[in-house]
């Protein structure tokens, strides 16, 4: 929340007053960051899973081509030069609209989460504030509001998540002249979602909750690291252009990129609970299950998996997110601040 908005309860007597605009403004700011991103979304999904890894294994062979691709060294070189093999491929095998795969449900599920999440942690830490800290802020309420807020969001959002990993591990090559087009992306995700209830029931909506609520640390670190940034840029505040919108950015995207570095390995061990049958048969069943065979069959270094195209994603995906929704606080503040003003 924006250090000036208003403290004051509404009518209910709980709710802070505006806290409708943490809603809206988290809600837009979510939508804009999951568009920029979404072709790394795609490939850190994929890379995540063991259904595409033998897929691309032979990086450092002849291709169809007759290119000749570098030999993995497994360092960060690597890791970048695979995440740019893997969108290449992905848009020459498939179509460029591929790497879109997932972006419908993508919407449908971080608008109400971001807005869901920002909402929860904004008017959370004020509340947390005024009834158990005389007030105050500091790093256990930002800590608590934020361990709130992300199994509010992680329970609420789940079923949408399972049905946007699950179409981005599709994998469909280019259609031919004159053949069938692939289904739309609301006719693709409506699909999906009677094939999960069809197959797997209600609990299928639910893989890899488990791992969100894991993730949920994630969050915290997050939002405890962005309030400790937001303060050292806090100079910048009311100063507009580059050097303020900088200050905005760069809080966001360090602070989740070192939350990101931390707490990875559950997003490899998400991604693989929620993935489909394989023939016929459930292969992850639990987090620690998966976490004892991922480490058995691929060793640990694949709790790492396309970590790269992670880092690509969620980085500017939270800066623009972030900022957008600070820049949106800042507004309404500044607007009411005018109206308060007129004779």
């Amino acid at each position: 929340m924006s250090d000036s908005a208003s403290t004051s309860k509404t009518n209910s007597g709980w709710l802070p007053a505006k806290s409708w605009q943490h809603f809206v403004a988290g809600g837009v700011g979510g939508m804009c960051g999951a568009i920029v991103t979404s072709p790394f979304d795609v490939v850190k999904t994929r890379l995540q899973s063991d259904l595409f890894k033998h897929n691309h294994a032979s990086i450092g062979s002849v291709t169809s081509s007759g290119a000749v691709v570098a030999q993995r060294s497994g360092g960060l070189l690597w890791h970048f030069v695979e995440t740019v093999h893997f969108t290449r491929d992905i848009a020459r095998d498939e179509s460029p609209r591929a790497l879109f795969k997932g972006l419908g449900p993508t919407l449908v599920g971080v608008i109400p989460a971001s807005s869901i999440k920002f909402f929860a942690y904004g008017n959370g830490k004020q509340i947390i504030a005024n009834n158990f800290n005389h007030g105050q802020e500091n790093t256990y309420v930002h800590l608590t509001a934020a361990a709130i807020a992300g199994v509010l969001t992680g329970t609420a959002t789940n079923p949408i998540w399972v049905v946007k990993t699950r179409l981005q591990l599709e994998s469909h090559h280019k259609p031919s002249p004159g053949s069938a087009q692939p289904a739309s992306t609301l006719g693709g995700s409506l699909a999906m979602i009677k094939r999960i209830a069809r197959e797997e029931g209600v609990r299928g909506f639910y893989k890899g909750l488990s791992a969100s609520y894991l993730g949920v640390t994630e969050g915290t670190i997050q939002w405890v690291l962005y309030e400790r940034l937001k303060k050292m840029t806090a100079g910048t505040k009311g100063k507009g252009g580059v050097q303020e919108w900088a200050g905005m950015l760069g809080s966001a995207g360090a602070a989740k990129c070192v939350a990101s570095l931390i707490t990875y390995p559950h997003e490899v061990l998400r991604t693989r609970l929620r993935q489909p049958l394989v023939n016929g048969k459930v292969k992850y069943t639990g987090l620690l299950q998966t976490l004892r065979l991922v480490i058995a069959e691929e060793g640990a270094r694949s709790l790492y998996g396309g970590l790269t195209a992670h880092l690509m994603r969620v980085v500017p995906n939270a800066a623009v997110m972030y900022s957008i929704y600070e820049g949106i606080l800042r507004w309404s503040d500044h607007r009411d601040a005018m109206r308060a003003a007129r004779p």
